[in-house]
């Protein structure tokens, strides 16, 4: 494959040659001269930008990255940064998918309003506590109880 302008560099990523030329800037990509006013780019660099692009969506900052890329262009990564992102992203999913649940059962539950649902009002006090990368406590199903009557029945005095 021949050297590629900054245009078919766009064209083929879908990243804006304003983008490219900010990651060139930042170290992330170099171009290898000039055709006209147009940079050139080696082919290698659709790979370096999918690299980038993957560390962009999985949370890494561009600083990070360019930690991770060498200027002869090959990687060198970090198993145990790769490994603690990982683990970061892990703590994100459990998050959002209580918060998914939560959202669902609100959608679904029998109680006249949301803020009726016993469950729903302890997804709600758990993330205005910041625990609600802790799934709530059980399945969320859906329950038209009072909270005082699910007190009495569950001894539960953490539903206030």
């Amino acid at each position: 494959m021949k050297d590629m302008d900054i245009a078919e560099v766009s064209r083929r990523t879908g990243v804006p040659a304003s983008t490219l030329r900010y990651y060139e800037e930042k170290g992330l990509i170099a171009s290898i001269g000039r055709r006209g006013q147009r940079r050139l780019f080696d082919p290698a660099v659709l790979e370096r930008l999918a690299l980038i692009a993957l560390g962009r969506a999985g949370g890494f900052a561009l600083d990070e990255i360019s930690a991770m890329l060498t200027p002869d262009g090959l990687p060198k990564m970090d198993r145990g940064r790769l490994d603690a992102k990982a683990n970061e992203l892990d703590q994100t999913i459990q998050r959002l998918t209580a918060i998914r649940e939560a959202l669902r059962h609100a959608a679904r539950c029998p109680a006249a309003r949301p803020m009726e649902c016993p469950t729903f009002r302890r997804a709600v006090r758990l993330a205005g506590a910041g625990r609600f990368e802790v799934a709530p406590i059980g399945p969320f199903k859906a329950e038209a109880v009072s909270i005082t009557r699910r007190k009495r029945e569950t001894g539960d005095v953490s539903l206030e």
